[in-house]
């Protein structure tokens, strides 16, 4: 048996960088000195786990940390790594650089640095103004104020319309409402919320093969829906048919992640997508100007970061105008 120090040593330091979670703390904390509570909302950790794995780190060398106040700071220094261990974190880091979770977790980071010195005074003060205002207006009128900036001669199609909650609101500022489910349960649910109002149509059907016309519709809508088709692609390819030259298309769905326990939980087949794989999809549909960015998640949300994706139906025949 090898019991050369050195020997030993390199299993320790392999041992830390085989687990996950501490690859995630290292690759945020060689960008900053963070602290515990911050490190458990970014990562979406129990305290006590996130300590666990920080004091790991620490007795190992590959994090330093230093006292503000009642709480620890850590930061992974290479500079301050024993060489050998810097250079394993080089490479570690290269391995992991396109990992899913690690991309999430600077997300979450950025939201929250977004509240961090003077922005958490005034993240703070909008907070109580929110609770505030909120309590005293409730909290559906800004998306009812969007929502009334839509033309009000469209026909609007909700793509995945589940309970009709969004079909419901459109309902009032547009022409035409047509809402598709491939659920039976969720269409009654949504019959219930729309009843009464005349330009609200539900379908049953399959959103890969829509029992709707072709270019039918000034604008469709598919939020948290691609995730749980077995063809994302053929659901937008539908999408684009139904569209009329220059009708809008907009997608929300989930960022890319490796959160597996997440993904079955929910019942969902794909575990959120690449932006630039989704903008593709879209521009296969036949839609052009097409973007696609993140969005910011909400402090204390569960679920993984958001993939905001919008386009506008191409005309093979005229240019767009709209």
């Amino acid at each position: 048996m090898n019991t050369d120090p050195h020997h030993k040593q390199l299993g320790h330091w392999l041992g830390c960088l085989s687990d996950p979670t501490r690859m995630r703390l290292l690759a945020l904390l060689q960008d900053e000195e963070l602290g515990v509570g911050e490190l458990c909302e970014v990562l979406q950790l129990p305290q006590s786990t996130a300590s666990r794995h920080l004091k790991v780190l620490a007795e190992q060398g590959w994090v330093g940390n230093r006292r503000r106040g009642t709480a620890s700071l850590y930061r992974l220094d290479p500079a301050e790594l024993d060489p050998r261990a810097a250079e394993l974190w080089e490479l570690t880091r290269r391995q992991t650089a396109d990992w899913a979770e690690i991309a999430q977790d600077r997300l979450r980071l950025k939201q929250l640095r977004r509240r961090s010195g003077a922005e958490a005074f005034f993240a703070d003060a909008a907070g109580h103004w929110s609770a505030l205002r909120s309590e005293l207006y409730g909290d559906a009128y800004p998306l009812e104020a969007v929502i009334a900036l839509l033309p009000s001669g469209w026909t609007v199609a909700d793509l995945g319309c589940g309970t009709g909650e969004l079909a419901a609101r459109l309902a009032g500022s547009v022409a035409k409402v047509i809402g598709v489910d491939q659920s039976a349960d969720m269409l009654d649910g949504a019959r219930a919320l729309t009843e009464g109002l005349d330009n609200v149509a539900l379908a049953h059907g399959d959103l890969c093969a829509l029992p709707l016309e072709d270019r039918c519709c000034d604008a469709a809508l598919m939020l948290l829906v691609l995730g749980y088709l077995p063809a994302p692609a053929d659901a937008l390819a539908e999408m684009g048919r139904i569209l009329r030259p220059g009708g809008r298309a907009v997608v929300v769905d989930l960022m890319r992640h490796e959160r597996e326990d997440f993904r079955r939980e929910t019942g969902q087949l794909a575990a959120g997508f690449e932006a630039a794989a989704l903008e593709e999809m879209m521009q296969r549909a036949g839609l052009a100007r097409v973007s696609c960015s993140t969005l910011a998640p909400q402090p204390g949300v569960k679920g993984p970061a958001l993939l905001l994706a919008s386009g506008i139906k191409q005309d093979t025949n005229e240019e767009i105008t709209r």
